[in-house]
């Protein structure tokens, strides 16, 4: 069944994101998609199956309703939610039916926060992705009036993850690459002992770190341009930092000082402006120790998944629900005549 999910409102950056296009370097298109997978993962665990795209809201959601029923799960960062006015948990799958209104209203943690429905986005893949990768002109920003078709599937009830404990900064772990001995062991260590800070000119490109204090510098010159990826951290004229991240561009001249590992990078999309971000060196050996393949994470999630369990205080229809079965007039336990 085609579902229409039509998008009466939207905050100023939102879009529809997968997992990206990956293995297009070659043509110049870094790999794009959703800021923080980990979110598509645990949505993918929610509704069952696997990681579908979901839409992307960046600080501020927007407002819904369907043309049919329709699960979906919220996950990411967290935003309130309500359907006709009803709150509804965050990261937990939730059914929107035709006459009701879903409102995603601002981020109350984290950055980006994801409305993931329980089928496939239809007529908009390009490159085999659906993501809208803004920096390369494919695909664009929704809007309000814009609909979403949905080859809908799933229906089941109501499921809950854990809350995220990775949405206020924190610290991320850095390994080497094959610029960071343009850096002196000096800088190497300051690099570990500052903190610093989300700055508000981040987006779906770049996020450029701001310190108290002088900037980094390298000991000799620029590297000719090289390939960059996501984690990718730069070191800019000026001695800023800039994490790359999902739409960076594939090609820079500023040396690498090194590359955040694939575990931390949804804790550095969702840090919050201002949120503190610290990093801590550790060796390749390391880094390949901690990757774990996303297919495992998504088992793991699904093994944590729970059923969601409303609180009957914010149920309004309360009395209308068959609460209690078994019930008899107690005739049945009389011996037969």
């Amino acid at each position: 069944m085609t579902v229409q999910l039509f998008v009466d409102a939207a905050g100023p950056l939102m879009s529809v994101q997968d997992l990206g296009r990956p293995g297009q370097m070659d043509v110049g298109l870094s790999r794009g998609g959703a800021m923080d997978r980990s979110a598509l993962l645990d949505a993918a665990a929610l509704l069952g199956g696997s990681v579908r795209p979901g839409i992307e809201m960046a600080g501020m959601g927007g407002t819904f309703h369907v043309d049919a029923p329709l699960r979906f799960a919220l996950t990411g960062a967290v935003m309130r939610a309500t359907v006709d006015g009803q709150a509804l948990r965050w990261n937990a799958s939730h059914l929107l039916l035709p006459g009701q209104v879903l409102v995603i209203g601002a981020v109350r943690a984290g950055s980006y926060g994801y409305l993931v429905p329980a089928g496939a986005v239809l007529g908009r893949d390009v490159l085999g992705s659906a993501a809208a990768h803004l920096s390369a002109g494919l695909g664009q920003r929704l809007q309000a009036g814009d609909v979403v078709q949905i080859k809908a599937s799933g229906a089941g009830a109501g499921q809950v993850l854990p809350d995220r404990a990775d949405l206020d900064g924190g610290t991320l772990r850095l390994m080497p690459g094959p610029q960071t001995q343009m850096f002196s062991a000096a800088e190497q260590a300051r690099f570990t002992q500052t903190v610093f800070h989300r700055s508000p000119q981040a987006n779906r490109t770049a996020l450029p770190l701001i310190q108290d204090g002088p900037g980094f510098a390298a000991l000799a010159g620029h590297p000719v341009s090289d390939f960059i990826a996501p984690g990718d951290v730069q070191i800019t004229g000026d001695g800023t930092p800039v994490l790359m991240m999902a739409e960076c561009q594939t090609v820079g001249g500023y040396p690498r000082i090194g590359t955040v590992i694939a575990a931390d990078m949804a804790r550095a999309a969702q840090a919050p402006v201002g949120a503190a971000l610290r990093f801590e060196w550790v060796d390749v050996e390391r880094a390949d120790a901690l990757f774990v393949p996303e297919a495992q994470q998504l088992a793991t999630l699904k093994a944590a998944v729970r059923p969601l369990v409303r609180d009957p205080r914010d149920i309004p229809d309360l009395l209308s629900y068959q609460m209690i079965s078994g019930v008899t007039a107690g005739r049945d336990l009389e011996p037969l005549p």
